[in-house]
């Protein structure tokens, strides 16, 4: 019989180290605490690396015990892949990706992918290369141009050091000449993943129709058993993935609409009893009932109860609080069409789901306000005209391949589906000043629809900025003057 004795078992909280085990031992000294009494050190005494390969060969890949797997961890250093191969390989929910800014860093001349698939095309190939070239003059002239407005409107602060005057106006020329850059252009990122997620994203590279993202799926393979021999070494093409990408190439309805057709963003899907929804999780976490009962009780109430059942768990939110999970049984469903760079940081959110249409020239190009004002329209204006003539170019040799000439000013069309929580998330972070100008209309328009939908749910949305229609809807709310 237990004594109480604290002292019998004291807690221990230590860290394994990559210095002293490979990731591999460290994946089998985890998975055999369920099966062992031993303490985790000791267990590691027991296990080599070829004990760890023999257990992984049996138990992982084997019996197919895959959640083993995620703890052996995988930093990667990936440099000189396309912005389009970068995308693919980012699209897997529980990575880590740090990427090279082209926010924030001047990129050279030169810089961009030029696809294998080309070879047997030269006249396709002339035309890639030059059109590449083309938008890399461009934004060398962009650069410049908007350097010497900026500075002939922007004076120097008494104190501020020549330095940081000049990185202050380059940060601001670089973040609006960026949208000349192709999908072509090169990256770095720096990857961290689980082996049973780097397995996963492998197998999608793999299988992919572009020759460089297959070829980026080798190295990672090549590179990542290196880290974890046994772990990813099965990692192979998929045919399904290829088999239903092929048939929604032959079976999706044909496009050609323009961003004329589309607002910004819309709210195209939602729940109709989604503050039902809220309020019974609320209550049901303490209920002591089944989920049916109080959901029968949340029926019954009238809109004031319903909404104090809101409110209690809502309106203690503080400015760096996140809601409680209960809001991720609610989703909204939103259609976007924003540009491709803004495109490429909403990804970031990876909570959410998104369904991107291909990169096009279809739905028009967004000029930065920067770019106008000093006086630099007419050469953006004609290097996206060059793009857009050398996609339908390219289009003829392969869809796929026109996509790396398409530049970060092109709008791209993508669904989003998000739970509650993760719009509060997404809403507060993308709508403050700080957030790029880019993003901030489309993710405001959508944050409107869903708010003007369900006022109930949003009204403790801390944002760190309110929009001047929030003041209106919510009665003149004093926090929206905050």
């Amino acid at each position: 019989m237990s004594t109480g004795d604290k002292t019998a078992h004291p807690r221990r909280v230590y860290p394994l180290s990559t210095k002293d085990l490979t990731e591999e031992q460290i994946a089998v000294v985890f998975a055999m605490t369920s099966r062992r009494p031993e303490p985790f050190d000791e267990i590691a005494e027991q296990v080599s690396r070829e004990t760890a390969a023999s257990f992984h060969e049996r138990w992982v890949l084997g019996y197919g015990h895959a959640s083993v797997a995620e703890h052996a961890v995988i930093h990667m250093a990936v440099e000189n892949v396309s912005r389009l191969a970068c995308d693919t390989l980012e699209d897997n929910r529980l990575g880590s990706y740090t990427e090279k800014s082209s926010r924030y860093q001047l990129l050279p001349s030169g810089y961009y992918h030029v696809p294998a698939e080309l070879d047997p095309h030269p006249e396709a190939r002339t035309l890639y290369i030059n059109t590449c070239d083309h938008l890399s003059g461009a934004y060398a002239r962009a650069v410049e141009g908007a350097t010497s407005h900026l500075k002939s409107r922007v004076p120097q602060r008494d104190g501020e050091r020549d330095s940081a005057y000049a990185l202050r106006i380059r940060r601001q020329v670089i973040d609006s000449c960026r949208f000349l850059l192709p999908a072509s252009t090169l990256t770095n990122v720096g990857v961290t993943m689980n082996a049973r997620l780097m397995e996963h994203a492998i197998t999608k590279l793999l299988s992919s129709e572009l020759a460089e993202e297959r070829s980026l799926g080798d190295d990672l393979k090549d590179k990542g058993r290196e880290v974890t021999p046994t772990l990813i070494k099965y990692a192979e093409p998929n045919p399904y993935l290829a088999s239903s990408r092929e048939w929604q190439v032959r079976s999706s309805p044909g496009g050609g609409e323009t961003d004329d057709c589309h607002p910004e963003a819309a709210l195209v899907r939602y729940d109709a009893q989604a503050e039902q929804k809220v309020a019974s999780a609320f209550l049901y976490r303490s209920a002591g009932l089944p989920y049916d009962r109080v959901w029968r009780m949340v029926e019954d109430m009238d809109r004031q109860d319903r909404e104090r059942a809101i409110d209690g768990c809502l309106e203690g939110l503080g400015d760096h609080d996140a809601p409680l999970r209960e809001l991720e049984m609610v989703d909204y469903t939103f259609e976007f069409v924003m540009d491709y760079g803004a495109y490429r940081e909403f990804k970031r959110h990876r909570m959410q789901t998104y369904v991107p249409q291909p990169l096009t020239v279809a739905n028009g190009y967004l000029t930065p306000d920067l770019v106008r004002e000093a006086g630099l329209g007419d050469l953006f204006d004609e290097a996206m005209g060059s793009v857009g003539e050398a996609f339908h170019r390219l289009s003829e040799v392969s869809a796929s391949l026109a996509q790396y000439v398409v530049t970060h000013a092109h709008r791209r069309r993508f669904l989003a589906r998000m739970n509650l929580r993760e719009c509060y998330h997404i809403f507060k972070l993308r709508t403050q000043p700080q957030a790029h100008f880019s993003i901030r209309g489309p993710v405001e328009a959508a944050m409107r629809q869903a708010v003007e939908t369900h006022p109930a749910l949003f009204k403790h949305l801390r944002l760190r900025k309110f929009p001047d229609w929030w003041g209106d809807l919510y009665g003149g709310d004093a926090r929206g003057r905050a």
